[in-house]
């Protein structure tokens, strides 16, 4: 038997979002301050600067796998195995970690229980592959946890000009199969742009997709038809996104092109 206040709200935190086993602790405001940081957390609560923590209700029927070494706190009847199995899976896995900043060894988690993830600054939402149609690539290192019946795999680019070019890397994780995928955002899920594709085409302007659906094709073109047009528009090279799926963009955080406010002269 497992009594805990994980789930009921206090004057520190409460859940704010739960999907599938899946919930989101967040800490409205940091009260172990000391006078000195205590003015500094105030301010940093209302900005959304929080930490958030998530948690696995496993039921016995259901596993989860956790991004290796995010583990605070096991509580119940639990068991864990690892997704390796041998030397030469060890030395894939190894490589596909250097090339994703994802870790090597995920732990898959079953039995009955909750796990409780360590807190984290960076935003968090849960994605169910469902709406992606059973397939998503995402940033690197931003995979969290998800589902024991979500899979796994690198991805490498379909082309040269994409991994080259695009700012987004030769290799990026694929999510597939059914199942709720747990992300760690540069930015909060408010200010992500969601667009939807079919048989359609977005350009963007920099790397600033942080996933997109799997049966997108990814390609980095000019903005017109020639090098002298792309200079003369002061655009130059896009990213493509072409086809039908859905793309998820952070159009704040990697902007550089946005001056910084000067203060006004008297």
């Amino acid at each position: 038997m497992i009594r805990t206040n994980l789930f009921q709200p206090t004057d520190a935190h409460k859940v704010v979002a739960s999907q599938g086993c899946f919930s989101l602790l967040e800490y409205e405001k940091d009260i172990s301050v000391t006078p000195e940081s205590a003015q500094f957390s105030y301010f940093a609560s209302k900005m959304n600067v929080r930490k958030r923590q998530v948690i696995a209700n496993l039921n016995g029927d259901n596993g989860v796998i956790i991004q290796g070494g995010t583990i605070q706190m096991m509580i119940g009847q639990l068991q864990v195995t690892t997704n390796i199995k041998g030397a030469g899976d060890l030395m894939k896995k190894f490589v596909g970690s250097k090339v994703t900043g994802e870790t090597t060894i995920k732990p898959r988690y079953t039995g009955k229980g909750l796990l409780v993830l360590e807190p984290t600054y960076k935003y968090v939402f849960f994605e169910d592959l469902a709406t992606w149609n059973g397939s998503m690539v995402i940033e690197d290192g931003m995979f969290l946890a998800c589902d024991d019946s979500v899979n796994m795999k690198v991805t490498a680019r379909s082309n040269f000009s994409s991994a080259v070019l695009g700012g987004e890397g030769f290799f990026n994780t694929a999510l597939t199969g059914t199942g709720i995928a747990v992300l760690e955002s540069p930015v909060p899920k408010e200010e992500l742009i969601v667009v939807e594709l079919e048989k359609d085409v977005l350009r963007i302007d920099g790397n600033m997709a942080i996933a997109w659906s799997n049966t997108l094709e990814f390609t980095v073109e000019r903005t017109t038809n020639t090098l002298v047009g792309s200079a003369a528009s002061g655009e130059g090279l896009v990213n493509v996104y072409r086809g039908t799926g859905k793309v998820l963009i952070a159009p704040v955080a990697r902007n550089k092109k946005i001056s910084t406010p000067q203060p006004t002269k008297k």
